[in-house]
């Protein structure tokens, strides 16, 4: 089968987005299936084809987090997909190059795949003034519910994106397939980081080497709810806690951040690394003991699944529509408050050797299924299923009756 995955971002541009499709990409190149990737490019002036990534020049978008926006009609960039030749075209974007899919979609009559990866109510606050938000939340559920209407099938990685799509009347009375994030299962195995590697990652950041860290990682947005961590810790850790939390990522509201841990006492407590290359992160989070979330926005964390293949059991604040990603004792923990996110890190500082390990060893066990060949698999159904029902849309002029 030949494969056309549309996406505003890739590589070396890291973001959820980019690492699922990255994945998605490489499992369905090992099941034997071509696959080109469609992207947007602000380094380019000019489309280009190279190791099967078609870049497509892009005007940058400061404000949203530097992501390129690209003209969604261009006659170039459809001649190379047309030559390609997809049986499907599988949009991961709602902005320009998710446009442009949906038109390709239909004038190559081709079936569209759209996934929604992002819960876009959290995320109004970029683009919208206060008094503008609720408008513009339901300008935002009409603009989604025209991909949904232009897909054969409707994918997410949570129960959370479909919830929104239904609750939104997005998706109409179709399916909304759930299909796990994927996750490098052998990049973060703790076995591929060495002793001296952690303990080099842990001098450099002035840990001792008997503290307990928690760890988080992500784009610093105000959506990621870090801030929420930061109270917490606050109110019910102290320094004689022996408990260390480290932020690693960068974002629009680091400094605000740092200022807030500042300003709550915690700063001793909470270290910010800034921005880590993804290939450097393996050992970051081999050389921590938790990884710890907030973040009500999140569908199916990458960078969380990053930390339980490393062996982090996770601390989630509950969240109904993700209560099944984190199982109690089997891949980690929830909680409620500061009091509960407090004894959560203490049980964990406090656990046995053997029970830690024995609890590590059953964190990368629960996510060891989603691989790259397995959401290739699952998505392999999904396509087959929209070949199989395509039905070729029917021209504006035959529906208006013109003849």
């Amino acid at each position: 089968m030949k494969i056309a995955l549309f996406t505003e971002t890739y590589l070396p541009h890291i973001n959820g987005v980019a690492t699922h499709v990255k994945i998605l990409k490489d499992g369905l190149e090992q099941l034997g299936h071509q696959v080109l990737i469609v992207t947007a490019d602000i380094n380019t002036h000019r489309h280009y084809l190279k190791d099967n990534i078609l870049h497509c020049p892009a005007v940058e978008m400061k404000r949203l987090y530097g992501y390129g926006l690209s003209s969604p009609v261009n006659i170039r960039r459809l001649k190379i997909i047309e030559d390609f030749g997809p049986d499907v075209i599988h949009i991961h974007t709602e902005f320009s190059i998710g446009l442009f899919g949906v038109s390709a979609a239909r004038i190559l009559k081709v079936p569209l795949i759209y996934t929604l990866h992002t819960m876009y109510d959290e995320y109004i606050y970029y683009v919208a003034p206060r008094p503008f938000v609720k408008v513009t939340k339901q300008f935002s559920h009409r603009y989604i519910k025209f991909f949904a209407e232009h897909a054969a099938c409707i994918t997410g990685p949570s129960k959370k994106c479909e919830e929104y799509l239904k609750s939104a009347n997005v998706a109409g009375n179709k399916e909304v397939f759930v299909i796990p994030n994927p996750v490098e299962l052998d990049s973060f195995s703790p076995e591929q980081v060495s002793e001296g590697s952690k303990k080099a990652f842990r001098e450099r950041y002035n840990l001792p080497g008997d503290i307990t860290l928690a760890c988080f990682v992500g784009r610093l947005g105000r959506e990621k709810s870090v801030d929420v961590l930061l109270r917490n810790w606050a109110d019910a850790i102290r320094p004689e806690d022996h408990l260390h939390l480290i932020v690693i990522g960068d974002g629009p509201v680091k400094a605000e951040l740092e200022e807030m841990s500042h300003k709550l006492g915690v700063e001793g407590m909470v270290t910010f690394t800034g921005k880590v290359d993804h290939n450097a992160l393996p050992p970051y989070l081999a050389s921590c003991d938790v990884y710890v979330t907030a973040s009500l926005s999140d569908t199916n964390s990458i960078s969380m699944k990053e930390g339980m293949a490393a062996g982090l059991p996770v601390l989630q604040l509950y969240d109904e529509l993700n209560a099944d990603q984190v199982q109690d004792g089997v891949n980690g923990f929830v909680f409620h408050n500061a009091g509960d996110f407090a004894d959560r890190l203490r049980m964990i500082r406090d656990m046995p050797h053997k029970e830690r390990d024995k609890l590590h060893q059953s964190v990368m066990e629960s996510v060891s299924k989603y691989s790259a060949a397995n959401l290739a698999k699952n998505l392999l159904n999904v396509y087959e299923k929209a070949v199989a029902d395509y039905c070729e849309p029917v021209p504006v002029y035959a529906r208006l009756n013109i003849k």
